[in-house]
């Protein structure tokens, strides 16, 4: 205890998203925890984003999901995608923040654990290698890790496999999302045993367009899983 005391006298604590002083570790301060914006309320049952109107137990869809077949069953997202949703992605993605996934989890965990049964298993969206090699680490994988730990389900971390690199795909069309990461990504050979029969519960860091997320659910089907759904830290909205 007297060491921790030492480490946080010489380290104290700091906020996640703009490093001020916090008061306990791996939170917010006061400013940045109001203007994140936490998913709740009126929320699409497939793809989790924010919907007008208050929380109600009727299964209710934003206008994308209305428009655009989902291969997954149900979706829910912690946090919208701008502001401080933003940046704490952005630097769990590319800032080698990976001790976000730890707070992160525990906001993924409260929206998905109606998601998960007693035949539940946890499934990062997978990295291409090369990818994986520059970053060190793929960030869906370390959210799948806490988020087992948040939800006391097992993980399975390398279910699914991106053998063909795509490019970067932001500030593309929904339409060039999905054209590229058709056959993109496939169910690992090796854990296709793993995945027979199982609820999977898929898991990644934000989701645009739901492309990504689309192909990691075909594979994961594709390996005898009994169904899908999904979980991301982020959602992105329009006019966010």
């Amino acid at each position: 205890m007297r060491l921790q005391s030492i480490i946080r006298s010489i380290y104290p604590p700091q906020c996640l998203s703009c490093d001020a002083p916090t008061e306990a570790e791996f939170g917010l301060c006061g400013p940045c925890w109001r203007e994140t914006k936490f998913i709740g309320g009126a929320i699409c049952d497939t793809c989790g984003a924010a919907l007008p109107g208050e929380e109600t137990t009727d299964i209710i869809q934003c206008d994308d999901c209305m428009t655009i077949a989902r291969p997954w069953a149900r979706g829910r997202a912690a946090l919208i995608y701008a502001g401080v949703g933003r940046t704490l992605v952005l630097r769990l993605k590319h800032g080698d923040r990976t001790e976000l996934a730890r707070p992160a989890a525990q906001w993924m965990a409260r929206v998905a654990k109606d998601l998960v049964n007693e035949n539940s298993l946890l499934i990062p969206v997978p990295l291409h290698w090369i990818r994986l090699a520059r970053r060190r680490y793929n960030q869906a994988a370390l959210l799948v890790h806490a988020l087992g730990a948040e939800l006391d389900r097992p993980v399975c971390p390398d279910g699914l496999l991106r053998p063909r690199k795509t490019r970067p795909l932001e500030g593309h069309s929904r339409e060039a999302r999905f054209a590229a990461l058709a056959g993109a990504i496939m169910p690992n050979p090796n854990r296709t045993d793993v995945i027979a029969g199982k609820s999977i519960l898929l898991v990644d860091d934000v989701m645009t367009s739901g492309a990504t997320l689309a192909a990691s659910t075909e594979a994961a089907l594709a390996a005898g899983a009994a169904d899908v759904s999904i979980v991301t830290l982020a959602r992105v909205v329009k006019d966010a």
